[in-house]
């Protein structure tokens, strides 16, 4: 009876080790993605890809989808999807163009009116999906479908017949606003690097690489405020609720619709600002805008950890899942491959992912 009784103290305080804390980390598989990645371009890409202005080349697109991605993957952990969210990058594109070109609103108030349209037709996805108790799968797709529509039509209105919009660029040339959302950061730090050698110059003396690109910024900064959140609130611990089992969340005492309306809007903003990012830096927007990104961003939240069924997820590893997607797409071109193969890579890395998340982990850490 002592004994029986001491192998159940024991169990208790018996701490788990390294390698299985390791396997729990949802972020795990994303990480060991990008290493595989990297010295397979390594092994197959010119030395060019890995140099200052090569890794930059690949960080400006990843960073574009894993503002997305990030978005997506709290909004997943919250136990629902987005489907819309590519969509919504050409609508709000539209959105942005029209206020900034034609009705010649400063970046102050063409952006701010950007988002509080973008959060209100998050908040109307959310709201359908929890006043029907539809699955958001069917809702966003509907709304896949409506919001780029409506592109088409709100394009052709305000271009005159055409699906671009085109003086974008010369609208907010001068807007103090404008570097914070287009162009390269720390301009004058590369400029002084490179006069001391430390960055590749050209014969003139300018640096290669003129700056960081600000998509990259933001990309960082959100996936840093999103951990936070995630790991260290109040706020975080219900989206992991929210998405584990909702109906003992909310008999707990968490604001389950809210938590789940707010994820929405969450996921509509971020497609507003990879809009707004996108449409300054191209100098006009057309309908095919966030043409797939629902896709991708649905994927790199998947390789970053987290789960179909919600409740488990990070951050940190859709960070990760899109720095994969962006060396492949930009490395492929400094390797003889085919480009195409990209296709056949997004689906065996979501694959390898599902995979790696719902049998792998639960057999090393003993998970049911």
């Amino acid at each position: 009876m002592n004994t029986d009784a001491t192998q159940m103290a024991d169990e208790r305080i018996k701490s788990e080790s390294f390698a299985t804390r390791l396997m729990r980390r949802p972020e795990l598989g994303a990480i060991g993605g990008v290493i595989l990645v990297t010295i397979f371009f390594l092994i197959t890409a010119d030395r060019t890809m890995f140099t200052l202005s090569g890794i930059m080349n690949f960080l400006t697109p990843a960073a574009q989808l894993g503002i997305l991605g990030i978005a997506a993957a709290m909004l997943m952990i919250g136990g629902e999807f987005d489907l819309s969210i590519g969509s919504m990058v050409a609508f709000t594109g539209l959105i942005f163009g029209v206020l900034a070109v034609n009705m010649e609103l400063p970046l102050i108030l063409a952006i701010p009116l950007t988002m509080a349209c973008a959060a209100a037709m998050g908040a109307l996805n959310g709201y359908i999906v929890i006043r029907t108790g539809l699955p958001s799968f069917i809702v966003t797709l509907a709304f896949l479908f409506i919001l780029r529509g409506a592109t088409l039509v709100g394009l052709k209105l305000f271009s005159g017949g055409s699906t671009q919009l085109r003086g974008v660029r010369s609208a907010v040339e001068g807007d103090f606003l404008t570097p914070i959302f287009s162009g390269d950061a720390f301009g004058g730090l590369f400029r002084w690097l490179a006069e001391l050698g430390v960055v590749e110059k050209f014969g003139s003396g300018m640096p290669k690489v003129p700056g960081i690109p600000v998509e990259i910024l933001w990309f960082i900064g959100f996936a840093l405020l999103a951990t936070y959140i995630l790991l260290k609130t109040p706020s975080g611990n219900w989206i992991f609720a929210s998405g584990g089992d909702s109906n003992a969340a909310e008999n707990s005492g968490v604001p389950v619709k809210r938590v789940k309306i707010s994820l929405f809007m969450l996921t509509a903003c971020a497609a507003a600002l990879v809009a707004v990012i996108t449409v300054i830096d191209a100098g006009s927007t057309d309908a095919r805008r966030g043409f797939m990104k629902e896709f991708e961003a649905i994927i790199t939240a998947v390789i970053g950890g987290c789960l179909l069924t919600g409740g488990y997820g990070s951050a940190i590893g859709a960070f990760f899942g899109a720095i994969i997607f962006g060396m492949v797409t930009i490395g492929l071109t400094y390797t003889n491959f085919d480009q195409d193969w990209f296709q056949v890579f997004l689906g065996g890395m979501l694959l390898l992912a599902v995979i790696f998340n719902n049998v792998i982990r639960k057999r090393v850490t003993g998970e049911r």
